[in-house]
């Protein structure tokens, strides 16, 4: 079995890391099965109401990566340390603390969401289409924040293996009740919201059994007070995941509204399609970057720098070839993929079909800012990771989509992503270089 305070060789690393890669892609499936039961049973209205509210539900569950991410660092480093005691009692008042959050969210979300949708500009069967679909999954709210927190906390525990398995199960539950819901019962929208809500569910709810008696792992839950100082620390070093997918999900807000105005709801439509393969795409950056983290942080908090310069250089290397291969994979499935989406509708499949071929070179660049910020949260350090992050996901894409389309119309919104990750990646390297000899990398 392997261990965070093992020695890690290229083949070792990718077998420690390929669990959580798996588990975030099919994380990620869940939306791209939605989006295709949705667009070939339910309609191109029903699937345009589903990517232009997504963004919007996909803020609250952010708080699952925040005490995930920043609490896992904090565990693994406490863990390295030789404080076994006090990383139980942190893990165990960061659960609590998350389902309590999980449940004033979902409370909050029920109140806002038809006001934000009418606000973001949505209309008529539209409307009513995206109000529905989101009380559904606000209904599982706590159980998504779970399960997200969980992702990132059995790689802390040991165990991405079992991480992994608890994921596909709920994956798969996801698959099966979208073919029954939507495809054999004609539920539509509905049908689909229904499905990844029970999903979720099982995603949560199945970590949080496991956890509760003594098991196999290095974690299970103690008594613990609240720790208000923890919190802050967790929420600190947290707050890039926490930064990065919410700034995601505000831009792909302001994505649909220069949609909305460029194209209508065709291009809300094939904007859909495209944030399916980057959601999966960009799983398997987050999926390796969540898997290092718990090591970097160990040998961060053990003091072993020759290790922690190792793991760096062979992160990148493998960053590069990923990058490589992802860039080659997205212009061979331009076609295919959008027949499978949008194949219905001969002017909806040319427009996604473009707008693939220019998006895919965003691939080349946006692992480096992802990992990136991963790695300065694992050092602990919250606030460069944070920088990363709020600038890449918030600050050069709302410029780019912002001003770019002005001169290139509808290819200007596609470029956006390019522009954007091309300076994050720019901005990643200098502060790699700068902080050097403060946490001995290089």
């Amino acid at each position: 079995m392997i261990q965070l305070a093992d020695h890690f060789t290229y083949g070792k690393l990718l077998r420690f890391t390929l669990p959580s890669v798996v588990m975030l892609i099919f994380t990620s499936v869940y939306g791209v099965v939605d989006g295709f039961f949705v667009s070939n049973f339910a309609g191109k209205t029903a699937f345009a109401a589903l990517n232009f509210i997504m963004p919007f539900l996909m803020i609250p569950g952010c708080a699952g990566f925040m005490f995930g991410t920043g609490g896992g660092a904090l565990i693994a480093k406490t863990m390295g340390e030789g404080k076994m005691e006090k990383a139980l009692r942190i893990f165990s008042m960061l659960v609590s603390v998350s389902i309590a959050a999980g449940i004033v969210l979902a409370a909050l979300g029920l109140v806002i969401i038809r006001p934000v949708a009418f606000a973001l500009g949505a209309k008529g069967q539209m409307l009513e289409d995206c109000v529905s679909y989101g009380r559904i999954i606000l209904a599982a709210l706590p159980a998504y924040i779970l399960q997200y927190e969980f992702q990132c906390l059995f790689i802390t525990a040991g165990k991405p293996k079992l991480g992994l398995m608890v994921t596909v199960a709920a994956g798969m539950t996801n698959v099966v009740l979208d073919a029954l819901f939507v495809a054999g019962f004609s539920w539509g929208l509905n049908g689909a919201a229904a499905a990844t809500a029970l999903s979720q569910y099982i995603g949560g709810i199945l970590p949080l059994m496991y956890f509760r008696r003594k098991n196999s792992s290095q974690l299970h839950f103690v008594k613990a007070d609240f720790d208000g100082r923890t919190l802050y620390q967790t929420c600190l070093n947290g707050s890039s995941e926490l930064m990065s997918n919410i700034s995601m999900s505000v831009v792909g807000m302001l994505y649909n509204i220069q949609l909305l105005k460029y194209a209508g709801e065709d291009g809300i439509a094939a904007y859909g399609v495209l944030m399916y393969l980057n959601m999966v795409f960009q799983a398997v950056f987050l999926g390796y970057s969540v898997g290092v983290a718990p090591i970097i942080s160990y040998h961060d908090g053990a003091r072993n720098f020759g290790e922690l310069k190792g793991l760096l250089k062979k992160s990148l290397v493998l960053l590069l070839l990923s990058a490589m291969a992802m860039f080659a994979g997205a212009e061979r499935l331009a076609r295919p993929l959008s027949v499978i989406f949008v194949g219905y509708d001969r002017e909806l499949l040319e427009m996604t079909m473009r707008a693939f071929l220019i998006y895919s070179f965003s691939f080349l660049f946006c692992g480096f800012p992802v990992f990136g910020s991963a790695f300065f949260t694992a050092l602990n350090d919250g606030l460069v990771s944070a920088l990363i992050s709020f600038l890449r996901t918030l600050v050069f894409q709302i410029a780019a989509v912002l001003t770019i389309p002005l001169l290139w119309g509808l290819d200007g919104i596609w470029g956006s992503a390019v522009a954007a990750e091309i300076l994050a990646a720019a901005v990643t390297a200098v502060l790699l270089v700068k902080k050097r000899e403060t946490y001995h990398y290089f």
